[in-house]
């Protein structure tokens, strides 16, 4: 295959902000214009930008100008391409803001890969209100502050310490954050705020969020957009939490035979919940289709014979009867709030046909009166055999989180099904992945984008991905691309491991400017973390990453002690010898980590279990914080520091360590497993 060079940006977290694409766009732009000139000062930048169509209608040259005199003082100052992409992301943020703010609404429906294009209107904004006064009313930290009044900024201004994110995350998908690591005093100092809201972002990316292009500072200055478009996030995966058949197994009413089964375990969450109002509707005599939650139920209709057909009791005729779509709409929330359905919305939000509130509504009535009672026992057979086991199904929520959090324009829901039913978004997105994680490696002219109708243009995508994974010394052996494209899981779980992997030491090996190019091995990692806990006086010890001491925690406390002393409280800690006392440091473990800055996607059970893949990951990614320390972690753009020469790790050596995707097959030597 014909080699493919890319736009490289020495900052990763810069050049994750843009596609390829866009770089090469940007890039040209910057050659040439500097090729014209022989440089590119601040003073070029207003006639250059001012050409790119993303620009051209929303700004005049002197308002581009303006924009740029806010962060540089000096105009005749040189400009570097790194600082140009800077500058173009910044003024991207005042498009936004210009353009998006006038806009009443935006939809949480949408995966963007950022929350940054959030513009929420009063009324949702209300509603999020509403729903944080009704779920945390209880909680012992935060009910002195509510409720709260959503006519002011009293939201915004409760958000800056970090507190509301974390306990709201902890009520969307409850356990996901160990409450002993929130910093909770009326008054925080800088430092402990920043780590609350550090431990906030890393676990709404735990539990599926996009959070690319927010970071701590924009959190503690309360941005509303930014908080709305997080909060959002968090409410709709509460919401929405139950529409999969783990949760409701009774939702195989909505399906006919065995294939349709496979497609319903594939959809998203909010597809199912169109499919069950549709189900309903259809039973109830309703001719039309619901296909999305605004335009479709602005007249108010489809609730009214919903409600009718869940609730007789309490909806009756008065709903369909009425002719005025705002009385109509009114009628159906009196119904509805008789079913203890609350009312976070509007008869106005309904017919102004409010996409995320919709949503929220009919969520809210699938909750209290979902109207599915029978369980076909044949089709229940088919779900359970399709289900998978649970150490498969961690590693797929991990690879799945793992992905989304890159910020690659297509959303995973879930890697094995999508894939298992051929499906190609999924096929797709291993490559938009490696275009992340190898810059350049993807040969874009040859990738053929879905929708894609010719099968063999499946297998030339998928071949293109198995042969940038051997390019990258993948252990690929007779995989050939139909086995992706047939959806054989256990190759697909074996390339999956092996990319997060190759991602994660490239991390690492970017960060050791003094290893003059040479790569990290799992040696490394195990080396430095047994030399960081050793110096920090502790006596514990890793023998590899299978070391079923490692199941107490207590090594990974002290390892987390070591990186940064104040972070642990050691009266929390448990000697880790129970079943229960493991579970506490376990869930200790990972908030503490991810209090600290470490981006990890494992369980509590992974540490107690000892997962192999899972145990390599955390403790790479403690390695990669601690490495990284001297950055200033609140800025999203900070250059990468060198590394603490008292560090005194292993030497790099020249191979990478093949870790066996089999853990039942890994060698207890961490170097060659």
């Amino acid at each position: 295959m014909s080699s493919f060079v890319g736009v490289l940006v020495s900052d990763q977290e810069l050049q994750s902000q843009f596609t390829q694409v866009e770089l090469r766009t940007l890039k040209s732009k910057y050659v040439s214009e500097r090729n014209q000139l022989g440089r590119v000062t601040v003073g070029d930048l207003p006639a250059i930008f001012k050409k790119l169509k993303i620009f051209s209608e929303l700004f005049t040259e002197d308002e581009i100008k303006g924009v740029l005199a806010r962060s540089y003082e000096n105009m005749d100052e040189d400009i570097d391409f790194e600082s140009f992409l800077r500058a173009h992301l910044n003024l991207q943020a005042q498009a936004t803001a210009k353009d998006g703010g006038s806009k009443s609404s935006s939809s949480f429906l949408k995966t963007a890969t950022t929350t940054f294009h959030h513009a929420i209107n009063e009324s949702e904004k209300a509603s999020y209100v509403a729903h944080i006064n009704n779920c945390l009313a209880e909680d012992k930290f935060l009910g002195q502050f509510l409720p709260i009044d959503p006519s002011t900024d009293a939201l915004f201004d409760l958000a800056k310490d970090g507190v509301l994110l974390c306990k709201l995350i902890n009520v969307a998908v409850p356990g996901t954050i160990d409450e002993r690591a929130i910093n909770t005093k009326k008054v925080l100092n800088p430092w402990e705020r920043n780590e609350n809201h550090t431990l906030g972002l890393n676990s709404a990316k735990a539990i599926g969020c996009t959070v690319v292009n927010i970071g701590t500072q924009d959190l503690i200055e309360g941005r509303p957009h930014l908080i709305l478009g997080l909060i959002s996030q968090v409410i709709k995966i509460q919401l929405l939490a139950d529409l999969n058949l783990k949760k409701t197994p009774q939702l195989v009413e909505l399906v006919e035979d065995d294939k349709e089964v496979e497609e319903l375990i594939s959809l998203a969450p909010e597809k199912v919940l169109l499919k069950w109002m549709n189900f309903h509707l259809k039973k109830a005599g309703y001719e039309k289709q619901v296909t999305n939650f605004s335009s479709d139920l602005k007249d108010g209709e489809a609730y009214a014979y919903l409600l009718n057909a869940l609730a007789p009791e309490v909806a009756g005729p008065s709903a369909l009867a009425a002719t005025d779509p705002t009385e109509r709409a009114s009628l159906v929330l009196e119904q509805a709030e008789k079913l203890d359905c609350k009312r976070y919305l509007t008869p106005k939000d309904i017919v102004e046909g409010s996409p995320n509130l919709n949503l929220a509504f009919v969520a809210q009535i699938f909750q209290h009166r979902n109207g599915l009672t029978t369980v076909d026992s044949q089709k229940m057979s088919f779900a359970e055999m399709m289900t998978d086991d649970v150490e498969t199904s961690r590693e797929e929520r991990c690879f799945r989180l793992w992905i989304n959090s890159l910020g690659v324009a297509t959303y995973v829901n879930n890697v094995f099904e999508d894939v298992r039913n051929g499906q190609v978004l999924p096929l797709w997105v291993l490559l938009e992945v490696l275009d992340k994680v190898s810059p350049g490696s993807v040969n874009w002219k040859l990738a053929t984008k879905p929708p894609i109708k010719m099968p063999f243009r499946k297998v030339e995508n998928c071949n293109q991905v198995i042969q940038i994974g051997k390019d990258l010394n993948f252990s690929l052996v007779n995989v050939a691309g139909n086995d992706f494209v047939q959806g054989n899981k256990k190759l697909l779980v074996a390339f999956l491991w092996q990319l997060m992997r190759f991602n994660m030491l490239q991390l690492l090996k970017n960060l050791r400017s003094h290893s003059q190019g040479k790569e990290i091995t799992d040696a490394d990692i195990l080396n430095w973390a047994n030399n960081k806990v050793k110096k920090s006086g502790r006596t514990s010890e890793m023998e590899s990453f299978k070391d079923k001491n490692l199941s107490s925690g207590v090594f990974f406390l002290e390892l987390l002690s070591a990186v940064e002393p104040r972070v642990v409280n050691w009266s929390l800690v448990t000697k880790g010898e129970t079943d229960e006392d493991k579970k506490l440091n376990a869930t200790y473990i990972i908030s503490v980590a991810r209090k600290l800055g470490c981006s990890i996607f494992l369980l509590p059970e992974d540490i107690i279990e000892v997962n192999q893949k899972m145990i390599l990951t955390l403790t790479a990614s403690i390695m990669h914080w601690s490495l990284k320390k001297p950055e200033d972690h609140s800025q999203r753009e900070a250059t990468p520091a060198t590394p603490m020469e008292s560090e005194n790790e292993a030497d790099v050596v020249d191979e990478v360590s093949n870790l066996s995707v089999n853990d039942d097959d890994a060698s207890e030597n961490p170097s060659t497993a």
